[in-house]
């Protein structure tokens, strides 16, 4: 997930959050062979190849982005294909205790890492999930969540797997940052996939996006508020203070930094992370 038109936000030094918190979705990639571009689907960053590596809105970086300056919490990551090499036990003792993964993009890409990853860091203990980039501008909402769920996005109550996530942000590629639709043709899209999601499922969608795009190809809609916990996307070293309209309960995830890689915070402690990968009642 990789927010690709976003407001720029500065990421800083991996050792200052090595250092405060020691025990606790990334750019455009060419394909490889793997991942070949599909015409219609793709692009380089969360498309037909893991071109869409991970979640990014266009964040202010005004503000430098170490480790969040808030009491102990849940730390985690978000990894695509971009992410070649993974070292799951250097960020399990690092701190980090959750991870979302990148399994599939519009209506026809999978990652070829994805098996690997979401594999990988469930026997280095992590409670993961899968996310999906969307792609308004090519197959409907409901579509798309059929492909996610069938490849790596459904969801067990097996106390290490998250709710799956939709990626939804501008393109990585040259195009209209809303794809082309109206705020009212976006909020009829997410609200396809993210119903669809929960009939697949009986888990609703968590939703990744950043407030400028939300603000901008929504009209700051209110209408997931109430059922979609929300994953913000806000590169800065205090709490984002700007939240999409209708998530009065704040954020579920916050996506900090992107140093050395995406680096995210979830809201509760950790037994409420493992309630909620159980099917808990946070979302």
């Amino acid at each position: 997930m990789y927010l690709s038109r976003r407001r720029p936000l500065v990421a800083t030094a991996v050792a200052l959050l090595a250092l405060a918190l020691s025990p606790a979705l990334a750019y455009a990639e060419t394909p490889t062979s793997d991942d070949q571009i599909v015409i219609g689907e793709g692009g380089r960053m969360g498309g037909g190849d893991d071109r869409s590596a991970g979640p990014r809105e266009r964040r202010d970086r005004s503000q430098a982005a170490p480790a969040p300056e808030e009491p102990p919490a849940v730390l985690g990551i978000d990894v695509s294909g971009h992410n070649k090499s993974v070292d799951w036990a250097k960020h399990w003792q690092d701190g980090k205790r959750f991870a979302y993964v990148k399994a599939t993009e519009g209506s026809t890409f999978r990652s070829s890492k994805f098996s690997a990853q979401y594999t990988d860091s469930y026997y280095a203990g992590f409670i993961r999930g899968a996310y999906h980039f969307a792609r308004p501008d090519g197959k409907p909402g409901d579509v798309q969540a059929d492909f996610f769920v069938d490849h790596g996005g459904s969801w067990s109550a097996d106390g290490q797997t998250l709710p799956g996530v939709l990626d939804i942000e501008g393109p990585y590629f040259d195009f209209d940052e809303c794809w082309g639709l109206t705020q009212d043709e976006m909020i009829t899209w997410i609200r396809a996939f993210t119903t669809r999601y929960f009939e697949r499922t009986g888990r609703q969608a968590v939703i990744y996006t950043g407030y400028y795009w939300w603000e901008k190809c929504t009209g700051n809609s209110a209408a997931f508020g109430e059922t979609n916990p929300l994953w913000l996307a806000a590169w800065r070293s205090t709490p984002p203070e700007k939240i999409p309209a209708g998530w009065s309960g704040g954020w579920t995830f916050w996506q900090y930094t992107d140093t050395p890689l995406d680096q995210n915070r979830y809201a509760g402690d950790y037994a409420q992370l493992q309630e909620y990968a159980t099917g808990g009642p946070i979302d």
